[in-house]
């Protein structure tokens, strides 16, 4: 039989060699299996029979037995691959698709294919396969250690329940197993999933659950030598998250605007894409990672916010806004239900859309072993700035020079700062720094308290 349809261009084939989708078998020897078994592990490939590692045709029997041997030999992995045999003259084509039932194993184990070799996997190469495909997930695993009577927090329950609508007078534990929060052990007894743990669970004392926390650190300057506040966050989701945004308020710069007759505080950042990023973080990190916690930063340039974990398999940064893949389902439905996500996937374009409308620099995304999202922060000047005559009608916005940003910017970390030493910080003379400060003193943004010596200075 021969099937000249089978390969287009055997002389290509043979001139690229073997690589992560192509394998060459002199003949169908007892690794035919376990190459087979990678390549439905990974992203399918063809095994071509009768072409020696070399790259040389040495040819193989095409009759009906043989590949009846090789067919039989395939159909012994479990879950049974999807296969086609082709014939090209002396040559068997075996051509394996990428399995929709991961993982694969053969007789020998469970194989995948890394570059032009297919590996056999270890324990922990196989669970880390698991969790990567997402065979096993993290949120619905049953902890039978982990009793709800121990360490139930009745607080965070309750503020859960009220932001999702859900009826107080349903018993806790109906309500905790239709939201796949608990189970029953097998001795009858009411145990956390994961997902009821990260919700539900009085973490605060437990070494278990530390890297589930957030960490928000202030830094001075634009790298990380000097922390000038910090948090670190243990409690339930929700109040992790709305700590965190609490924390973000506190040390980020606002403005305030009048709407009608109420007087608002604006965040230089769009509070909204804030929320968003720190909430996508806390939902699609990978909590299989134990060795890193959902970390948000500012610094006087930028905030960051990141998350172990990088993009779930299936989603690229490209496709980021338009394509959405969850890593952490349970976790996902729970915020949903609570009003903390909107619909799945909207995420990204709202960060990109409240950036935008409120006239600022564009977030950027990174994915290596973490998913990081950077805000770049305002220079005050481009800020609107409202000044208010009786808590009622605003001025004219205030422009500020560069120079007079990064003055605001230091006494708004320093207000004993001098002009001698603002002098060595901008790189200006010192009769430059204080024809500065008396502009920004007749503009109303600064004013000076006490005397030249002893005085300090405040942002009005």
């Amino acid at each position: 039989m021969s099937n000249k349809g089978a390969i287009k261009d055997i002389d290509l084939i043979l001139a690229e060699g073997e690589g992560y989708r192509t394998e060459f078998k002199g003949s169908p020897n007892k690794d035919l299996a376990s190459e087979a078994c990678a390549f439905a592990n990974s992203s399918g490939g063809r095994i071509f029979i009768g072409i020696d590692d070399k790259g040389r045709v040495v040819g193989t029997d095409t009759g009906n037995a043989a590949r009846s041997r090789i067919q039989d030999t395939i159909n012994n992995i479990e879950p049974r691959p999807d296969t086609t045999l082709e014939v090209y003259d002396d040559i068997i084509v075996v051509t394996v698709q990428e399995g929709k039932d991961k993982p694969y194993m053969c007789s020998d184990g469970f194989y995948l294919r890394m570059g032009p070799n297919s590996q056999k996997l270890d324990r922990k190469g196989i669970c880390d396969f698991l969790k990567e495909e997402g065979v096993i997930m993290y949120d619905s695993l049953v902890r039978n250690k982990f009793k709800v009577k121990d360490n139930f927090d009745e607080k965070a329950y309750k503020k859960y329940i009220e932001k999702a609508g859900i009826s107080d007078t349903l018993s806790q534990e109906h309500v905790l197993r239709h939201l796949h929060c608990a189970e029953l052990n097998m001795e009858g007894e009411l145990v956390y999933t994961n997902v009821g743990a990260l919700f539900f669970r009085d973490n605060e004392d437990d070494v278990f659950f530390r890297y589930a926390q957030i960490v928000c650190v202030l830094f001075k300057g634009l790298d990380k030598f000097k922390v000038i506040d910090s948090a670190r966050f243990c409690g339930g989701m929700l109040d992790n998250i709305d700590r965190s945004m609490e924390f973000l308020w506190r040390n980020l710069r606002a403005r305030h605007e009048i709407r009608g007759v109420r007087r608002e505080e604006i965040l230089e950042i769009p509070e909204g894409a804030l929320r968003e990023a720190v909430v996508n973080a806390a939902c699609h990190r990978d909590y299989f990672e134990e060795g890193a916690n959902v970390m948000v930063e500012i610094y006087d340039d930028r905030v960051v916010v990141h998350n172990p974990g990088g993009l779930p398999k299936g989603l690229t940064l490209d496709k980021l806004g338009e394509k959405s893949v969850t890593r952490n389902n349970l976790i996902a439905e729970m915020l949903f239900r609570a009003e903390y996500i909107e619909k799945m996937g909207t995420g990204i374009k709202k960060i990109r859309g409240l950036m935008e409308g409120a006239g600022l620099e564009a977030p950027t995304f990174e994915s290596t072993g973490f998913f990081t999202v950077t805000f770049k922060r305002p220079l005050m000047h481009t800020l609107t700035i409202e000044r208010v005559q009786g808590d009622t009608f605003p001025k004219p916005p205030v422009n500020l020079s560069e120079n007079e940003v990064k003055i605001c910017n230091i006494i708004s970390k320093n207000n004993n700062v001098t002009a001698e030493e603002l002098s060595l910080l901008l790189g200006k003379s010192e009769s430059t720094v204080r024809r500065i400060l008396k502009q920004l003193t007749e503009k109303g943004i600064i004013e000076r308290t006490g005397s030249r010596k002893d005085g300090s200075w405040k942002l009005l």
